[in-house]
């Protein structure tokens, strides 16, 4: 995707040969900057902190992680210590394992002296793979949008309502939610998209809206409760979110809040889609309010906010009574039967088993 008309990826490989480039996204939407880590230290922060963030990307991370490791150290130790490592960074988005496991699996076998070079081998092809994939998941998705726009008067939008940040920050490219949006914006669509802030973080209102705006899509930012009064006026024509795992019955773990999106949605009769790459799928977990961890981030995300003064400079300010505690799990489960459809790289079904199912026989047999 762009950025002031340059296009980007959110993790590179450094010309240097010896470390990976990302966009740092704590600094977004008041400032474009990027950050080059060199060490598995480095990238594991990256990952808590929240510099890249989204399942997708951390994955991603993840892959060059252990090629920054192996590049030190290719012994059996430091392999098993890079995987420990990353994976104890954050414990909700499967992607994360997905793509420590598959590296591990890979370099295990090696030879040490081989394995840093098939590390980022491995690191560069996964990255690609998510592109594609995510390129896939708008195609996908694609002919829901142009089926309500045949609906609609001419010159009148779609209206299409996102949670967070599923954008092409949370992948290394496209995004998932966002990708039949941009497919849909770019083919010439009528689309205008209700933005939720997406607190405590506001990774809707610093990253969707960023992203947005970046590609010239027309949207509002709305706080996080307006969703369901929008769609009681018939002012939300479709909800799409991304996942951070899917569980094998199709329930669908998201950050924080999604939960109530579907069930305003369910209310009011608007279709609730689900966009998921298939590394987010977990066919080991059925059961997702039982089964997935949800990870619970510090309360100072709910207690203070970051903002831009008038004169550019950045302000964090604490918006409750000092002394009152604050719990912020970040992420809920929306169970499957409010999900009206899961939009994957390889066609949209239902979210059940068998739906599930007829796309992956491959995975979940």
């Amino acid at each position: 995707m762009k950025v002031q008309g340059k296009p980007w990826r959110t993790i590179w490989p450094e010309p240097d040969g010896e470390s990976v480039g990302i966009i740092d996204q704590t600094r977004l939407p008041h400032e474009f900057a990027t950050l080059t880590l060199r060490t598995l230290e480095e990238a594991a922060h990256a990952i808590r902190s929240m510099q890249v963030r989204g399942a997708p990307l951390i994955g991603a991370m993840a892959a060059y992680g252990m090629w920054l490791a192996l590049r030190r150290d290719p012994s059996d130790v430091a392999l098993a210590r890079a995987h420990a490592t990353l994976l104890a960074t954050r414990p909700t988005a499967i992607n994360l394992r997905w793509a420590l496991d598959r590296c591990h699996a890979h370099l295990a076998p090696l030879p040490p002296a081989g394995r840093a070079a098939a590390a980022f081998a491995l690191a560069a092809s996964i990255c690609d793979e998510d592109a594609a994939i995510n390129r896939g998941i708008g195609a996908a998705g694609l002919p829901l949008l142009r089926a309500l726009a045949a609906m609609k008067k001419t010159g009148e939008p779609v209206n299409l309502l996102t949670h967070c940040n599923a954008g092409w920050l949370a992948t290394v490219d496209w995004g998932t939610a966002t990708a039949p949006i941009y497919l849909a914006h770019d083919d010439g669509l009528e689309l205008h998209v209700w933005v939720d802030e997406t607190r405590p973080r506001n990774q809707g209102a610093s990253l969707t809206a960023w992203e947005m705006l970046n590609h010239g899509v027309p949207h509002t930012v709305i706080v996080d409760n307006a969703g369901g009064h929008l769609m009681q006026h018939g002012q939300v024509d479709l909800v799409i979110v991304g996942t951070d795992r899917v569980t094998a019955r199709g329930d669908v773990c998201n950050k924080i809040g999604t939960y109530l999106k579907a069930l305003a949605a369910r209310d009011n009769g608007v279709p609730f889609y689900v966009a998921t790459p298939s590394p987010s799928i977990d066919f080991m977990v059925r059961d997702g309010l039982r089964e997935i961890p949800i990870e619970e981030r510090a309360a100072a995300e709910v207690t203070h906010l970051t903002g831009c003064r008038e004169d550019g400079s950045l302000a964090t300010i604490r918006v409750t009574p000092a002394g009152s505690p604050a719990a912020n799990p970040a992420f809920d489960v929306t169970p499957a039967r409010l999900v009206t459809g899961l939009i994957t790289e390889r066609g949209v079904c239902p979210a059940t088993p068998a739906g599930l199912q007829k796309l992956f026989s491959d995975r979940s047999s």
